[in-house]
């Protein structure tokens, strides 16, 4: 009974329903189609990324993607559905139909799925599901039809044509631009040769000809290869654009030099307000420098004068104030450089803080010490000094070494650290107002009064030219020796860049006057006690020198 009940019920839902069971037979196949691009393509949600659909280079439209199914890979899918499609020229373009639904509405042609479009995709464009769908369909029914056009072989043949005739204009115009280079660099010798002959007589040679006609030469050259390229550029774009298999590269070569002239137009306008205070804080720190020049030019003349300020000091003053304000301007012009604030430059900057604080402890040292010595006056440039071995007049004094040059023509370049470290003996600090003291020292046997002595030394340094005469002579008697009293004599003089011509005439006049008196400046040495004492009698303490009386020996 219940099974008759329940057979009569099927047979009124089947005769009830009959239309709807025939409606999903005869659209069977679509909805298998359906399936398969529902296993195709994954739940589409709306995305943050999108990607370009392209054929044969150019952009048909946007589509987005999602974390599971990225942009680029559904626009990649989607190009290469469209490219087998045009490929096969039994499909009809015109045959494209929509498969509408609630979420998402399908592009099909025969039974081959195109794409899928959601609504996420119509917000690209700012527009209606529906009306991006037309928008979709009109461009890739057009980039069909050009993708056969591209392909046919009449359209192959005119364009290869093209290119032969574009080789053959690019050739011409590469040798026509050869010739034209050649003729200018002619033409253009011909009429400076004469110019840049005189140019160099009258610089006194300091201008070579030779090296402005290398200048010359490169300047022309770097022309010609410029133009050589942009011929090249032209001629490239244009045969990889005839041809729909390289025409993407053609557009992206294209775009690989107007993307970094935009991108730098458009950084330079951005630039612009930040340039203005760049130029400002330029001009204000020129002036500032100019300023401060002229006073400490001033002060180092004289014209200007501060009380307890040296002149000498004027100008490494204006150096340390120099770098410091230089310093502070870059400090307030930092913010405002181009990219000081990217991740690159802030990791040059530490690179290079890095270097300079590894590479500079010596450097600073020097620094230092330079101007540390600027200030303690220890030298200035033209003295004679000493520092450790080293002995010469000084010749130029730099903030990290100081140049000397030795009686024998010998450059020496000290480290300032060098000298802040050692002691300095400075020869003409004082000689012109109190004269240097020469001295050297004689070994006179015990037999030889000393008050001889000290006549013959002082008759040596009289007939010494270059002595000063204003502040005499005056003799030391150093040390009793063994054998010999050592003798010093001193002798003033207020020239210390000749201190060594006076030493050798000093040393000349004294074995001139020891011989002339038969006095032996060199003591033998000692053997044995002689049999009668080495000694001087009275009546031989004021012995006259050669050539002089009695009694001016005693007054003496």
């Amino acid at each position: 009974m219940n099974l008759s009940i329940n057979k009569n019920k099927l047979q009124k839902f089947i005769c009830y329903n009959s239309w709807l069971i025939l409606i999903l037979f005869i659209t069977s196949p679509v909805f298998n189609s359906y399936s398969t691009s529902a296993q195709v393509e994954p739940d589409l949600l709306d995305g943050t990324s999108k990607a370009p659909v392209m054929l044969d280079g150019k952009t048909l439209f946007f589509v987005i993607g999602t974390t599971s199914y990225p942009a680029e890979e559904r626009a990649k899918v989607i190009k290469e559905r469209i490219e087998d499609i045009a490929g096969n020229f039994s499909l009809r373009v015109d045959s494209i139909r929509v498969i509408h639904s609630d979420t998402q509405d399908d592009l099909f042609i025969s039974n081959k799925l195109i794409m899928s479009v959601i609504d996420a995709d119509a917000r690209l464009e700012g527009v209606r599901r529906e009306a991006f769908i037309l928008i979709i369909k009109r461009a890739i029914i057009k980039s069909i039809h050009a993708y056969r056009i591209d392909r046919s072989s009449e359209v192959l043949l005119n364009k290869t044509f093209y290119a032969i005739g574009a080789t053959l204009l690019t050739l011409v115009l590469l040798l026509l631009l050869h010739w034209i280079t050649k003729k200018v660099r002619t033409r253009l010798e011909m009429v400076l040769k004469s110019k840049i002959e005189s140019l160099e007589s009258r610089s006194f040679q300091m201008i070579r000809s030779k090296q402005l006609w290398i200048t010359f030469y490169s300047f022309i050259n770097t022309i010609k290869i410029l133009l050589f390229l942009i011929i090249i550029f032209i001629y490239l774009q244009y045969v990889l654009g005839l041809y729909p298999w390289t025409r993407a590269v053609s557009i992206s070569l294209l775009g690989f030099f107007l993307k970094p002239l935009g991108a730098f137009g458009t950084s330079l306008l951005n630039f612009i307000p930040d340039l203005a205070f760049l130029i400002i804080i330029y001009f204000i720190t020129r002036y500032l420098l100019k300023l401060i020049k002229l006073l400490f030019y001033g002060l180092e003349h004289s014209t200007i004068k501060i009380s307890g300020f040296d002149p000498e000091w004027s100008i490494p003053t204006y150096k340390i104030l120099r770098i410091l304000l230089v310093a502070f301007a870059i400090i307030v012009a930092y913010p405002y450089i181009p990219g000081s604030d990217s991740d690159a430059f802030k990791g040059v900057s530490l690179f290079i803080g890095i270097l300079f604080s590894l590479g500079s402890s010596s450097l600073i040292g020097n620094l230092m010490a330079g101007y540390s010595m600027t200030y303690r006056k220890t030298f200035k440039r033209g003295d004679m000094v000493r520092i450790d071995n080293h002995f010469g007049q000084v010749m130029d004094m730099k903030l990290f070494v100081t140049r000397l040059r030795t009686p024998k023509n010998e450059e020496i370049i000290v480290p300032n650290s060098t000298i802040l470290s050692n002691n300095v003996v400075n020869y003409s600090s004082l000689a012109a107002e109190k004269g240097l003291i020469l001295y050297t020292t004689v070994g006179i046997g015990y037999e030889t009064p000393w008050r001889q002595v000290e006549e013959m030394l002082k008759e040596a340094a009289e007939r010494t030219e270059g002595i000063s005469k204003d502040l005499p002579p005056f003799v030391l008697q150093k040390l009793l020796g063994d054998f010999a009293v050592t003798y010093e004599l001193n002798v003033y003089c207020k020239d210390p860049l000749n201190m060594m011509k006076l030493y050798t005439a000093l040393h000349q006049n004294i074995l001139d006057v020891f011989n002339e008196n038969n006095v032996q400046i060199m003591t033998p040495a000692y053997e044995g006690d002689p049999h009668e004492p080495k000694v001087v009698p009275k009546d031989k303490w004021y012995l006259p020198l050669v050539g002089k009386s009695k009694s001016e020996g005693e007054k003496k």
